[in-house]
Protein backbone atom coordinates (compact mmCIF):
# COMPACT_ATOMS: atom_id res chain seq x y z
CA UNK A 1 0.00 0.00 0.00
CA UNK A 2 1.34 3.42 -0.87
CA UNK A 3 2.12 5.70 2.03
CA UNK A 4 1.02 8.87 0.23
CA UNK A 5 -1.68 9.84 -2.20
CA UNK A 6 -2.07 12.91 -4.37
CA UNK A 7 -5.14 15.02 -3.76
CA UNK A 8 -6.95 16.94 -6.51
CA UNK A 9 -4.99 20.08 -5.68
CA UNK A 10 -1.67 18.27 -6.07
CA UNK A 11 -0.84 18.14 -2.35
CA UNK A 12 0.72 15.08 -0.76
CA UNK A 13 -1.46 13.37 1.82
CA UNK A 14 -0.68 10.44 4.10
CA UNK A 15 -2.72 7.27 3.60
CA UNK A 16 -1.04 5.62 6.53
CA UNK A 17 1.49 7.34 8.69
CA UNK A 18 4.54 5.86 7.06
CA UNK A 19 6.04 9.30 6.77
CA UNK A 20 9.01 8.34 8.99
CA UNK A 21 9.92 5.64 6.46
CA UNK A 22 9.67 8.11 3.60
CA UNK A 23 11.78 10.58 5.59
CA UNK A 24 14.41 7.89 6.16
CA UNK A 25 14.50 7.08 2.45
CA UNK A 26 14.78 10.72 1.38
CA UNK A 27 17.48 11.27 3.99
CA UNK A 28 19.42 8.20 2.85
CA UNK A 29 20.09 9.65 -0.58
CA UNK A 30 20.95 13.02 0.94
CA UNK A 31 23.41 11.18 3.17
CA UNK A 32 25.17 9.78 0.09
CA UNK A 33 25.18 13.22 -1.53
CA UNK A 34 26.79 14.70 1.58
CA UNK A 35 29.29 11.84 1.86
CA UNK A 36 30.49 12.55 -1.66
CA UNK A 37 31.31 16.15 -0.71
CA UNK A 38 34.11 15.03 1.63
CA UNK A 39 34.82 11.40 0.75
CA UNK A 40 37.38 12.25 -1.95
CA UNK A 41 39.62 14.43 0.21
CA UNK A 42 41.69 11.70 1.84
CA UNK A 43 41.70 9.69 -1.40
CA UNK A 44 43.17 12.46 -3.58
CA UNK A 45 46.84 11.42 -3.17
CA UNK A 46 46.00 7.87 -4.29
CA UNK A 47 43.98 9.16 -7.25
CA UNK A 48 46.80 11.52 -8.20
CA UNK A 49 49.38 8.74 -7.99
CA UNK A 50 47.37 6.46 -10.27
CA UNK A 51 46.61 9.15 -12.85
CA UNK A 52 49.92 11.03 -12.38
CA UNK A 53 48.10 14.30 -11.69
CA UNK A 54 49.12 17.26 -9.55
CA UNK A 55 47.14 18.79 -6.72
CA UNK A 56 45.83 21.66 -8.84
CA UNK A 57 44.20 19.27 -11.31
CA UNK A 58 42.91 17.04 -8.53
CA UNK A 59 41.17 19.96 -6.82
CA UNK A 60 38.44 19.85 -9.47
CA UNK A 61 37.43 16.39 -8.26
CA UNK A 62 36.23 18.22 -5.13
CA UNK A 63 35.12 21.63 -6.34
CA UNK A 64 33.56 20.50 -9.61
CA UNK A 65 31.02 18.38 -7.76
CA UNK A 66 29.89 21.07 -5.33
CA UNK A 67 29.90 23.98 -7.78
CA UNK A 68 27.91 22.22 -10.49
CA UNK A 69 25.51 20.86 -7.91
CA UNK A 70 25.04 24.28 -6.37
CA UNK A 71 24.81 26.08 -9.71
CA UNK A 72 22.05 23.82 -11.01
CA UNK A 73 20.07 23.58 -7.79
CA UNK A 74 17.77 26.46 -8.72
CA UNK A 75 16.97 24.77 -12.02
CA UNK A 76 16.40 21.55 -10.10
CA UNK A 77 14.04 23.32 -7.73
CA UNK A 78 12.13 24.84 -10.65
CA UNK A 79 11.88 21.46 -12.39
CA UNK A 80 10.58 20.02 -9.13
CA UNK A 81 7.71 22.51 -9.06
CA UNK A 82 6.94 22.05 -12.77
CA UNK A 83 7.39 18.32 -13.34
CA UNK A 84 6.71 16.76 -9.95
CA UNK A 85 8.64 16.08 -6.77
CA UNK A 86 8.76 12.29 -6.92
CA UNK A 87 9.68 12.25 -10.60
CA UNK A 88 12.61 14.60 -10.12
CA UNK A 89 13.78 12.80 -7.01
CA UNK A 90 13.92 9.49 -8.90
CA UNK A 91 15.59 11.06 -11.93
CA UNK A 92 18.21 12.78 -9.78
CA UNK A 93 18.88 9.61 -7.81
CA UNK A 94 19.33 7.59 -11.01
CA UNK A 95 21.74 10.16 -12.47
CA UNK A 96 23.71 10.28 -9.23
CA UNK A 97 23.97 6.48 -9.14
CA UNK A 98 25.08 6.16 -12.77
CA UNK A 99 27.63 8.95 -12.33
CA UNK A 100 28.99 7.22 -9.22
CA UNK A 101 29.47 4.04 -11.25
CA UNK A 102 31.26 6.01 -13.96
CA UNK A 103 33.52 7.66 -11.38
CA UNK A 104 34.45 4.31 -9.89
CA UNK A 105 35.34 2.94 -13.33
CA UNK A 106 37.04 6.10 -14.66
CA UNK A 107 40.16 5.26 -16.73
CA UNK A 108 41.67 8.74 -16.41
CA UNK A 109 41.30 12.00 -14.50
CA UNK A 110 39.21 13.90 -17.11
CA UNK A 111 36.66 11.08 -17.07
CA UNK A 112 36.60 11.13 -13.28
CA UNK A 113 36.05 14.91 -13.21
CA UNK A 114 33.27 14.59 -15.79
CA UNK A 115 31.61 11.91 -13.65
CA UNK A 116 31.86 14.17 -10.63
CA UNK A 117 30.16 16.96 -12.58
CA UNK A 118 27.36 14.53 -13.44
CA UNK A 119 27.08 13.59 -9.77
CA UNK A 120 26.58 17.27 -8.99
CA UNK A 121 23.84 17.48 -11.62
CA UNK A 122 22.11 14.48 -10.04
CA UNK A 123 22.27 16.17 -6.66
CA UNK A 124 20.75 19.33 -8.17
CA UNK A 125 17.69 17.35 -9.24
CA UNK A 126 17.25 15.09 -6.21
CA UNK A 127 18.07 17.37 -3.28
CA UNK A 128 15.43 20.13 -3.74
CA UNK A 129 12.85 17.48 -4.61
CA UNK A 130 13.57 15.64 -1.36
CA UNK A 131 13.56 18.83 0.68
CA UNK A 132 10.25 20.03 -0.77
CA UNK A 133 8.71 16.59 -0.20
CA UNK A 134 9.68 16.84 3.45
CA UNK A 135 8.30 20.38 3.74
CA UNK A 136 4.93 19.27 2.35
CA UNK A 137 4.72 15.89 4.06
CA UNK A 138 5.28 17.58 7.42
CA UNK A 139 3.25 20.81 7.11
CA UNK A 140 3.01 21.68 10.81
CA UNK A 141 5.78 24.04 12.01
CA UNK A 142 6.91 21.82 14.88
CA UNK A 143 6.81 18.53 12.97
CA UNK A 144 8.52 20.18 10.01
CA UNK A 145 11.30 21.41 12.30
CA UNK A 146 11.77 17.87 13.62
CA UNK A 147 11.72 16.33 10.14
CA UNK A 148 14.17 18.86 8.74
CA UNK A 149 16.30 18.32 11.84
CA UNK A 150 16.52 14.61 11.06
CA UNK A 151 17.25 15.34 7.39
CA UNK A 152 19.87 17.92 8.32
CA UNK A 153 21.46 15.64 10.92
CA UNK A 154 21.80 12.79 8.46
CA UNK A 155 23.14 15.13 5.79
CA UNK A 156 25.65 16.70 8.17
CA UNK A 157 26.70 13.27 9.41
CA UNK A 158 27.44 12.36 5.81
CA UNK A 159 30.06 15.10 5.65
CA UNK A 160 31.88 13.61 8.61
CA UNK A 161 31.35 9.98 7.61
CA UNK A 162 32.82 10.83 4.23
CA UNK A 163 36.13 11.76 5.84
CA UNK A 164 36.26 8.62 8.00
CA UNK A 165 35.00 6.35 5.23
CA UNK A 166 37.54 7.65 2.74
CA UNK A 167 40.47 6.85 4.99
CA UNK A 168 39.19 3.35 5.74
CA UNK A 169 38.36 2.47 2.12
CA UNK A 170 41.59 3.84 0.68
CA UNK A 171 43.66 2.06 3.33
CA UNK A 172 41.80 -1.28 3.27
CA UNK A 173 40.38 -1.52 -0.28
CA UNK A 174 40.92 0.90 -3.16
CA UNK A 175 39.95 4.51 -3.84
CA UNK A 176 37.48 3.43 -6.55
CA UNK A 177 35.23 1.94 -3.88
CA UNK A 178 34.51 5.37 -2.41
CA UNK A 179 32.24 5.80 -5.43
CA UNK A 180 31.28 2.16 -5.90
CA UNK A 181 29.52 1.88 -2.55
CA UNK A 182 26.94 4.41 -3.75
CA UNK A 183 25.59 2.18 -6.51
CA UNK A 184 23.73 -0.52 -4.52
CA UNK A 185 22.36 2.04 -2.05
CA UNK A 186 20.99 4.24 -4.83
CA UNK A 187 19.44 1.15 -6.43
CA UNK A 188 17.67 0.45 -3.13
CA UNK A 189 16.33 4.02 -3.03
CA UNK A 190 15.03 3.70 -6.59
CA UNK A 191 13.25 0.45 -5.80
CA UNK A 192 11.62 1.58 -2.54
CA UNK A 193 10.58 5.14 -3.40
CA UNK A 194 7.53 4.28 -5.59
CA UNK A 195 6.10 2.23 -2.72
CA UNK A 196 6.36 5.10 -0.24
CA UNK A 197 5.71 8.20 -2.33
CA UNK A 198 3.05 8.31 -5.03
CA UNK A 199 3.29 10.45 -8.14
CA UNK A 200 2.30 14.10 -7.58
CA UNK A 201 -1.06 15.39 -8.68
CA UNK A 202 -1.00 17.92 -11.50
CA UNK A 203 -4.05 20.02 -10.82
CA UNK A 204 -2.30 22.91 -9.09
CA UNK A 205 0.93 22.79 -11.05
CA UNK A 206 1.45 25.79 -13.29
CA UNK A 207 3.27 25.08 -16.55
CA UNK A 208 6.03 27.55 -17.26
CA UNK A 209 9.08 27.56 -19.44
CA UNK A 210 12.46 26.96 -17.90
CA UNK A 211 15.46 29.30 -17.81
CA UNK A 212 18.45 27.32 -19.13
CA UNK A 213 20.45 30.49 -19.77
CA UNK A 214 20.13 31.49 -16.11
CA UNK A 215 21.12 28.01 -14.98
CA UNK A 216 24.20 28.03 -17.24
CA UNK A 217 25.28 31.45 -15.98
CA UNK A 218 24.78 30.47 -12.35
CA UNK A 219 26.93 27.38 -12.91
CA UNK A 220 29.72 28.85 -15.06
CA UNK A 221 30.05 32.06 -13.03
CA UNK A 222 30.95 30.38 -9.72
CA UNK A 223 33.20 27.87 -11.52
CA UNK A 224 35.21 30.70 -13.11
CA UNK A 225 35.27 32.68 -9.88
CA UNK A 226 36.46 29.70 -7.83
CA UNK A 227 39.15 28.95 -10.40
CA UNK A 228 40.34 32.53 -10.26
CA UNK A 229 40.45 32.55 -6.45
CA UNK A 230 42.24 29.23 -6.12
CA UNK A 231 44.68 29.88 -8.98
CA UNK A 232 45.10 33.59 -8.15
CA UNK A 233 43.97 34.45 -11.67
CA UNK A 234 42.48 37.94 -11.80
CA UNK A 235 41.12 37.38 -15.32
CA UNK A 236 39.21 34.26 -14.31
CA UNK A 237 37.86 35.89 -11.17
CA UNK A 238 36.68 38.95 -13.13
CA UNK A 239 35.09 36.68 -15.73
CA UNK A 240 33.23 34.86 -12.98
CA UNK A 241 31.94 38.11 -11.51
CA UNK A 242 30.86 39.31 -14.95
CA UNK A 243 28.94 36.07 -15.55
CA UNK A 244 27.20 36.42 -12.20
CA UNK A 245 26.32 40.02 -13.04
CA UNK A 246 24.88 38.90 -16.37
CA UNK A 247 22.89 36.26 -14.47
CA UNK A 248 21.26 38.96 -12.34
CA UNK A 249 20.51 41.01 -15.45
CA UNK A 250 18.99 38.05 -17.29
CA UNK A 251 16.87 37.04 -14.31
CA UNK A 252 15.53 40.58 -13.93
CA UNK A 253 14.37 40.70 -17.56
CA UNK A 254 13.23 37.19 -18.46
CA UNK A 255 9.55 36.30 -18.22
CA UNK A 256 10.39 32.90 -16.75
CA UNK A 257 13.27 33.33 -14.26
CA UNK A 258 14.70 30.54 -12.18
CA UNK A 259 13.52 32.51 -9.15
CA UNK A 260 10.96 35.31 -9.47
CA UNK A 261 12.26 38.52 -7.90
CA UNK A 262 9.11 38.61 -5.77
CA UNK A 263 10.40 35.50 -3.99
CA UNK A 264 13.03 37.64 -2.25
CA UNK A 265 10.41 40.10 -1.02
CA UNK A 266 9.71 37.63 1.80
CA UNK A 267 12.02 39.09 4.44
CA UNK A 268 12.42 35.99 6.60
CA UNK A 269 13.44 33.85 3.62
CA UNK A 270 15.77 36.52 2.22
CA UNK A 271 17.62 37.02 5.51
CA UNK A 272 17.85 33.27 6.14
CA UNK A 273 19.35 32.57 2.72
CA UNK A 274 21.81 35.46 3.01
CA UNK A 275 22.96 34.28 6.45
CA UNK A 276 23.43 30.71 5.20
CA UNK A 277 26.28 31.78 2.89
CA UNK A 278 28.96 32.69 5.50
CA UNK A 279 27.87 29.84 7.77
CA UNK A 280 28.29 27.26 4.99
CA UNK A 281 31.59 28.85 3.98
CA UNK A 282 32.86 28.48 7.53
CA UNK A 283 31.86 24.81 7.64
CA UNK A 284 33.59 23.99 4.34
CA UNK A 285 36.76 25.85 5.30
CA UNK A 286 36.85 24.19 8.72
CA UNK A 287 36.71 20.70 7.21
CA UNK A 288 39.39 21.45 4.64
CA UNK A 289 41.83 23.36 6.83
CA UNK A 290 41.53 21.12 9.88
CA UNK A 291 42.10 18.02 7.75
CA UNK A 292 45.33 19.59 6.49
CA UNK A 293 46.32 20.66 10.00
CA UNK A 294 45.73 17.20 11.43
CA UNK A 295 47.74 15.43 8.72
CA UNK A 296 50.44 17.91 7.74
CA UNK A 297 51.07 19.58 11.11
CA UNK A 298 50.10 17.01 13.74
CA UNK A 299 51.25 14.08 11.58
CA UNK A 300 48.03 12.06 11.72
CA UNK A 301 47.55 9.19 9.27
CA UNK A 302 44.48 9.51 6.99
CA UNK A 303 42.33 7.14 9.02
CA UNK A 304 43.41 8.81 12.28
CA UNK A 305 42.47 12.21 10.86
CA UNK A 306 39.07 10.88 9.90
CA UNK A 307 38.46 9.37 13.33
CA UNK A 308 39.38 12.69 14.94
CA UNK A 309 36.13 14.08 13.50
CA UNK A 310 33.95 11.68 15.49
CA UNK A 311 33.56 14.15 18.43
CA UNK A 312 32.56 16.77 15.85
CA UNK A 313 29.88 14.43 14.53
CA UNK A 314 28.56 13.64 18.02
CA UNK A 315 28.34 17.32 18.95
CA UNK A 316 26.63 18.11 15.66
CA UNK A 317 23.99 15.43 16.20
CA UNK A 318 23.35 16.57 19.76
CA UNK A 319 22.93 20.17 18.65
CA UNK A 320 20.59 19.29 15.78
CA UNK A 321 18.43 17.17 18.08
CA UNK A 322 17.72 20.26 20.21
CA UNK A 323 16.91 22.73 17.42
CA UNK A 324 13.15 22.18 17.39
CA UNK A 325 13.02 22.73 21.17
CA UNK A 326 15.10 25.87 20.91
CA UNK A 327 12.91 27.26 18.15
CA UNK A 328 9.80 26.54 20.17
CA UNK A 329 11.27 28.25 23.23
CA UNK A 330 13.07 31.30 21.84
CA UNK A 331 12.01 31.56 18.20
CA UNK A 332 13.73 31.06 14.86
CA UNK A 333 15.64 34.35 14.88
CA UNK A 334 17.23 33.92 18.31
CA UNK A 335 18.03 30.27 17.56
CA UNK A 336 19.75 31.30 14.33
CA UNK A 337 21.75 33.98 16.12
CA UNK A 338 22.76 31.48 18.81
CA UNK A 339 24.07 29.09 16.15
CA UNK A 340 26.00 31.83 14.38
CA UNK A 341 27.59 33.07 17.62
CA UNK A 342 28.58 29.57 18.78
CA UNK A 343 30.18 28.86 15.40
CA UNK A 344 32.06 32.16 15.54
CA UNK A 345 33.34 31.25 19.03
CA UNK A 346 34.62 27.89 17.77
CA UNK A 347 36.35 29.56 14.83
CA UNK A 348 37.89 32.15 17.15
CA UNK A 349 39.41 29.30 19.16
CA UNK A 350 40.81 27.74 15.98
CA UNK A 351 42.23 31.15 15.01
CA UNK A 352 44.80 30.63 17.77
CA UNK A 353 46.09 27.24 16.52
CA UNK A 354 49.77 26.90 17.49
CA UNK A 355 52.45 25.84 15.04
CA UNK A 356 53.01 22.67 17.08
CA UNK A 357 49.74 21.92 18.84
CA UNK A 358 47.72 18.95 19.99
CA UNK A 359 44.28 17.54 19.22
CA UNK A 360 42.69 17.72 22.66
CA UNK A 361 43.74 21.16 23.81
CA UNK A 362 44.13 23.09 20.57
CA UNK A 363 41.75 21.55 18.02
CA UNK A 364 38.91 19.80 19.85
CA UNK A 365 37.42 22.78 21.75
CA UNK A 366 37.14 24.84 18.59
CA UNK A 367 35.89 21.83 16.63
CA UNK A 368 33.09 21.26 19.16
CA UNK A 369 32.10 24.93 19.11
CA UNK A 370 31.84 24.90 15.33
CA UNK A 371 29.88 21.62 15.39
CA UNK A 372 27.37 22.87 17.96
CA UNK A 373 26.91 26.20 16.23
CA UNK A 374 26.55 24.62 12.81
CA UNK A 375 23.99 22.11 14.02
CA UNK A 376 21.83 24.83 15.53
CA UNK A 377 22.41 27.56 12.96
CA UNK A 378 22.04 25.67 9.70
CA UNK A 379 18.83 23.89 10.67
CA UNK A 380 17.29 27.07 12.11
CA UNK A 381 18.13 29.00 8.95
CA UNK A 382 16.83 26.11 6.87
CA UNK A 383 13.49 26.34 8.68
CA UNK A 384 13.36 30.08 8.13
CA UNK A 385 14.22 29.68 4.44
CA UNK A 386 11.11 27.49 4.02
CA UNK A 387 8.77 29.88 5.82
CA UNK A 388 5.26 30.07 4.31
CA UNK A 389 6.00 27.75 1.38
CA UNK A 390 3.09 26.51 -0.75
CA UNK A 391 2.56 23.76 -3.31
CA UNK A 392 3.61 26.18 -6.05
CA UNK A 393 6.93 27.35 -4.61
CA UNK A 394 8.13 24.65 -2.21
CA UNK A 395 10.61 23.31 -4.77
CA UNK A 396 11.85 26.80 -5.61
CA UNK A 397 12.33 27.69 -1.95
CA UNK A 398 14.20 24.43 -1.35
CA UNK A 399 16.36 24.98 -4.43
CA UNK A 400 17.28 28.51 -3.36
CA UNK A 401 18.21 27.37 0.13
CA UNK A 402 20.33 24.46 -1.08
CA UNK A 403 21.90 26.66 -3.77
CA UNK A 404 23.09 29.36 -1.38
CA UNK A 405 24.24 26.67 1.04
CA UNK A 406 26.35 24.86 -1.52
CA UNK A 407 27.62 27.79 -3.57
CA UNK A 408 28.31 29.73 -0.38
CA UNK A 409 30.33 26.83 0.96
CA UNK A 410 32.28 26.36 -2.28
CA UNK A 411 33.05 30.01 -2.94
CA UNK A 412 33.74 30.69 0.73
CA UNK A 413 36.17 27.80 0.74
CA UNK A 414 37.87 29.26 -2.33
CA UNK A 415 38.18 32.67 -0.65
CA UNK A 416 39.45 31.37 2.69
CA UNK A 417 41.69 28.64 1.31
CA UNK A 418 43.05 30.99 -1.34
CA UNK A 419 44.07 33.31 1.47
CA UNK A 420 45.30 30.59 3.83
CA UNK A 421 47.39 28.79 1.23
CA UNK A 422 48.53 31.82 -0.72
CA UNK A 423 52.14 30.67 -0.73
CA UNK A 424 51.28 27.10 -1.74
CA UNK A 425 52.77 25.53 1.43
CA UNK A 426 51.00 24.73 4.66
CA UNK A 427 51.66 27.60 7.06
CA UNK A 428 49.71 27.61 10.30
CA UNK A 429 49.84 31.40 10.54
CA UNK A 430 47.75 31.58 7.36
CA UNK A 431 45.32 29.04 8.78
CA UNK A 432 44.87 31.32 11.78
CA UNK A 433 44.13 34.23 9.46
CA UNK A 434 41.49 32.25 7.55
CA UNK A 435 39.73 31.14 10.75
CA UNK A 436 39.80 34.70 12.08
CA UNK A 437 38.20 36.05 8.90
CA UNK A 438 35.51 33.40 9.04
CA UNK A 439 34.77 34.20 12.71
CA UNK A 440 34.52 37.93 11.98
CA UNK A 441 32.13 37.29 9.09
CA UNK A 442 29.85 35.24 11.33
CA UNK A 443 29.83 37.86 14.09
CA UNK A 444 28.73 40.44 11.51
CA UNK A 445 26.10 38.02 10.17
CA UNK A 446 24.74 37.33 13.65
CA UNK A 447 24.37 41.05 14.26
CA UNK A 448 22.58 41.52 10.94
CA UNK A 449 20.16 38.66 11.61
CA UNK A 450 19.42 39.96 15.10
CA UNK A 451 18.60 43.40 13.74
CA UNK A 452 16.70 42.56 10.55
CA UNK A 453 14.90 39.23 10.80
CA UNK A 454 11.36 38.89 12.07
CA UNK A 455 11.14 36.32 14.83
CA UNK A 456 8.67 33.46 14.90
CA UNK A 457 7.98 30.71 17.38
CA UNK A 458 6.74 27.31 16.43
CA UNK A 459 3.79 25.98 18.33
CA UNK A 460 2.59 22.46 18.32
Amino acid sequence: MNAFSAAADGSVRPVRDRRPWALALLSLLQFLIAVDVTVVNVALPSIGAQFRSDVADLSWVVTGYTLVGGGLLLLGGRLTDLLGRRRMFLLGAALFGLASLAAGLAPDLPTLVAARLAQGAGEALASPAAMSLIALLFPGPEERAKALGVWGAISAAGLVVGVVLSGAIVQLLHWRWIFGVNVPIVALVLVLTPGLVRRDGSGARERRRLDPAGAALLTCGPLALAYGLLRHSAAAAVAGLVLLGVFVLVESRTRHPLVPLSFFAHRVRAVANAATVPLSAALSATFFLLTLYLQDVLGFRPLQAGLAYLPFCAALMLAISQVSRLIGAIGVRRTSVLGLVLTAAGLAWLARLPDHGGLWADVLPGMLGVAGGMGIGLVALQNAALADVTEDDAGTASGVQRCVDQLGGSLGLAVLVGAALGGGAVRVAEFRTAFAWAAAALVATAAAVALTARDTRQRG
